[in-house]
């Protein structure tokens, strides 16, 4: 890329308005995926007795699903991100790019 374009690029405002959007989105992610994490390793350092009360008869304990929610809300979050992307991000790349090459 010549540097000519890469200073346009960088210049264009919906470049910075796309620039921004993603960062604070990505930072907005990242503090959500590491209040669950570090709240479920923090249940398991300091409240074992909580997680391991069982549910029911069975050998099944409060951990387990507490668990199995933290990896889904993983999933979640990452399908959140991807869907935003190609929705909102994308669009504003091709603007970006559609108004620079001009």
């Amino acid at each position: 890329m010549d540097d000519d374009l890469a200073r346009r690029i960088a210049g264009h405002p919906q470049y910075q308005a796309l620039k921004a959007r993603r960062t604070r989105f990505g930072w907005i992610l990242t503090l959500l995926m590491l209040l669950v994490y570090y709240g479920f390793i923090m249940l398991v350092a300091f409240n074992k007795p909580f997680l391991a009360q069982r549910l029911g008869e069975g050998v099944m304990t409060r951990g387990i699903p507490i668990g199995f929610g933290v990896i889904l809300f993983t999933i979640a979050i990452t399908a959140y991100y991807v869907r935003r992307a190609n929705a909102e991000f994308d669009t504003l790349a091709e603007a970006v790019a559609k108004g620079v090459l001009r």
